[in-house]
């Protein structure tokens, strides 16, 4: 069970190198297939996370949620996807038009392609990129540029608002983010995603670092415009922000890259502080699922239990604490690094 997508992996390389073809046709092809799987794995944990959310809020508010359609309404979300293929496509008269369609695409488009460098299991990763890290920050950071988009395209002034908020609150998060992952590179010494496994082998990174880890947390949620910080799309004062004038599939396509950014930020947190997909007994594959599972939890249960803040406050938070906290947690791991050496050269 260890190395059964590894096995496949081989076999189907093996195969492609039987059929005589050339080292980079190959290449491209388990590229291809990469691809791939990483859609379905995404794909099909969106389906069940859509219902594990509205199964797990009606349960911290004492109602029963999905419960009709299929055994405890596992069914319901599926049925909601063909709702929303059926729906009528609008586009504003006043709209930009490419601007406005493209956002819907290029939404999806860094969700997907951070999970290049997640490691599903031992073995299991698409590129082990010696800039692994760096490689997601900058992949992601990229997301802003759609939602921009989908609120200028618009042409709608609450949707343009609900844009410029996204980014404003991205970009804010992001160098917190980005400052509470250097200190677990400064303890591994790599940006390579591998060697910071490997260096979890005896603790994990979320004991050395846990203000890295809680600065993350919140960041990451501040990233995903998740409530408390969905301050984007507040309804009370922006109706949806930018995706106001979306609807059918084009909607859909931003609730899905909601759900995949989350995933992927629950894996990279996995991977970072959580040993990643290390652990006795079961499988590496099903180690990394778990703790992916555990870490979308947190994200469900900060939204369904913290309410909505103000959007000067969240800013503020964010610089006025959140950054001067994840730099001097940054000053306090480099003094704690040179402690550990100097230690270690007395020893000897």
């Amino acid at each position: 069970m260890e190395n059964l997508f590894v096995n496949i992996s081989g076999a189907l390389r093996g195969w492609f190198t039987g059929m005589g073809l050339p080292p980079m046709a190959v290449e491209a092809i388990m590229a291809l297939v990469f691809l791939v799987a990483i859609l379905a794995f995404v794909l099909l944990n969106v389906v069940y996370l859509v219902y594990l959310e509205r199964k797990l809020s009606a349960y911290m508010q004492q109602r029963l949620g999905p419960n009709r359609v299929g055994p405890r309404g596992l069914f319901q979300t599926l049925l909601d996807v063909l709702k929303l293929f059926g729906k009528e496509d609008i586009i504003p008269n006043a709209a930009d038009r490419w601007v406005f369609r493209l956002a819907a695409i290029l939404v999806m488009v860094p969700a997907i392609m951070a999970f290049a460098v997640v490691p599903f299991g031992q073995g299991m990763i698409a590129v082990d990129l010696n800039i692994g890290i760096f490689y997601f920050v900058a992949v992601s950071s990229t997301a802003t540029i759609a939602f921009l988009m989908a609120g200028w395209g618009s042409n709608n002034k609450w949707a343009l608002l609900g844009g410029m908020r996204t980014v404003a609150q991205m970009v804010s998060y992001e160098l917190p983010m980005v400052l509470s992952l250097l200190g677990v590179v400064m303890l591994a010494g790599s940006l390579r995603i591998s060697d910071i496994m490997a260096a979890q082998k005896t603790v994990w990174f979320v004991v050395l670092q846990p203000v890295a880890f809680l600065i993350y947390l919140v960041a990451s949620t501040a990233e995903l415009n998740r409530q408390p910080f969905d301050l984007p799309e507040g309804e009370q004062e922006l109706t949806a922000g930018p995706f106001t004038e979306y609807s059918g599939m084009r909607y859909a396509l931003f609730f899905l890259a909601e759900y995949t950014n989350m995933i992927a930020v629950s894996a990279i947190a996995a991977t970072l502080f959580l040993g990643g997909p290390q652990g006795p007994w079961l499988p590496s594959w099903l180690w990394f699922v778990i703790k992916v599972y555990v870490m979308i939890g947190i994200y469900m249960w900060f939204r369904w239990t913290f309410p909505r803040i103000r959007m000067d406050h969240l800013l503020a938070f964010n610089w006025k604490f959140l950054v001067p906290l994840s730099l001097a947690n940054v000053l306090v791991t480099g003094i704690g690094l040179e402690i550990y050496k100097w230690f270690q050269t007395i020893r000897w």
